[in-house]
């Protein structure tokens, strides 16, 4: 076998040098906000190489959702070489064997680099990984950084997180977090400081987004894509002004579950993906969100159990009308399998995804979020937009499903039947309180 030497043919560029030569010197933990085109997942793949080598072990490299990630990283093109991405970094020679459904590498040290994505990272077998790359990290769910830190903590691994920002999210506040951590890599670099485009170029580009998304909407992707702002609107984000005015407002702050109010929950069911629940109390004129909570892979027995645990008096539980639906292993709804694990729920009215959209539009104004419990839904209003497709530089009409969607949905739910629910006088068992049985769905 020749002697390969890795990196293959591949140097850091020279604003990249930083970075590379943090990894280098044995850092841990770096983030690289840089524009788009400023080679942030080459820096990964590379570092990923020089790591399997040296360090038998498992490794990722993590897209926001699997199937991104086998177009952006395991079948993608570099065009200035004309050669897949991979075989770039990973030349053939070096491995053992690849597997092209499960999109991994096993090197013939042993060592297995896989393309995953934060869609589906807790599912995945085999070892656990010591050196993750959380590619577009703005755009992924942050639970797979609550889930993989402890795991790189206990096994010395690396985390490399790159992206361009999406609003002020958790993609910024681990960049206020990290800037300030001795022990962590951060930079910022806008599209102005690396000299990859000319400023004719960059002018151009900026002209032609104006002029498909107008000049508020372009604008912003520009700064958004190019200048790394985390103030800039997320491109078709559904709520994110709404979003901004509660944060300006000081509307998510701490929002104290009110005893003297009901309580009603809003649902999204998942099926194959999460189930997510938002629990809000009216309050005069106005909804208090005061706790949120999302799972995966659990029965509706664990969600009704958490929902009875929380020591809240319940008005209701607002369920989409995919609940009538029966399932083939019962045979019932899950409308009745609620109704059997104590919960009676209200079906929403049937209304389509726009329609419920400008109903979550109307109560944005009037809700008010609790800082700590809520914040994962947050998040997922924040970011909840349209799928922006980048070949056609176009917004298409269904939103992009991710991780934000779940709890999105259990917000349009909330949306579409809370004032008219709450208008209801429960049934008496509604309001049984502890000592009397616990605290009862209604």
């Amino acid at each position: 076998m020749p002697t390969i030497r890795i990196p293959n043919g591949w140097s850091p560029r020279r604003y990249q040098s930083s970075i590379w030569n943090f990894l280098e010197r044995g850092g841990r933990r770096a983030l690289a906000i840089w524009h788009r085109r400023a080679g942030k997942d080459d820096i990964g793949l590379h570092w990923a190489a020089v790591s399997a080598l040296s360090r038998t072990g498992t490794y990722w490299h993590m897209l926001p959702e699997a199937e991104q990630a086998r177009k952006a990283i395991w079948r993608a093109v570099d065009p200035h070489r004309g050669a897949r991405r991979i075989d770039i970094a990973f030349p053939k020679e070096i491995r053992a064997r690849t597997r092209d459904q499960e999109m991994n590498i096993e090197f013939r040290n042993g060592s297995i680099w896989q393309v995953v994505g934060s869609d589906n990272f807790n599912s995945l077998v085999g070892s656990p990984p010591i050196g993750v790359v959380f590619s577009e990290w703005p755009l992924a769910d942050p639970q797979a950084w609550a889930f993989l830190s402890p795991i790189l903590e206990e096994n010395g691994g690396w985390a490399i997180f790159n992206g361009t920002p999406r609003g002020p999210n958790h993609g910024k506040r681990l960049f206020e977090f990290a800037r300030r951590q001795p022990d962590w890599f951060c930079e910022k670099l806008t599209a102005h400081e690396t000299g990859i485009f000319s400023a004719e170029q960059l002018a151009r580009i900026k002209r032609d987004y104006e002029g498909t998304f107008g000049p508020d909407a372009g604008g912003a992707l520009f700064e958004q894509e190019y200048e790394c702002s985390f103030e800039a609107a997320v491109l078709g984000a559904y709520y994110g002004r709404l979003m901004a005015d509660a944060e300006r407002d000081k509307r998510i702050t701490g929002v104290p579950y009110d005893p003297n109010a009901l309580t009603w929950t809003a649902w999204d069911l998942g099926i194959s993906d999460a189930t997510a629940i938002w629990f809000a109390q009216m309050v005069g004129r106005e909804i208090h969100l005061i706790d949120y909570y999302e799972s995966s892979g659990v029965e509706l027995a664990h969600y009704a159990g958490v929902v009875r645990g929380k020591p809240y008096v319940y008005g209701g539980h607002l369920v989409p009308h995919d609940a009538k639906a029966r399932e083939l292993g019962t045979g019932k709804t899950r409308l009745e399998t609620l109704a059997a694990l104590g919960l009676n729920s209200t079906i929403v009215p049937v209304h389509s995804v726009a329609d419920g959209i400008n109903a979550a539009r109307l109560i944005l104004p009037k809700c008010w979020f609790d800082l700590e419990k809520t914040t994962r839904g947050v998040e997922a209003l924040k970011l909840y937009r349209a799928n922006y497709d980048e070949k056609g530089q176009t917004l298409r009409e269904r939103p992009v499903h991710d991780w934000a969607s779940h709890g999105a949905d259990a917000f349009r739910c909330l949306a579409m039947g809370l004032e008219q629910a709450a208008t209801v006088r429960p049934k008496k068992s509604a309001r049984r309180r502890q000592g009397q049985g616990g605290w009862m769905g209604g």
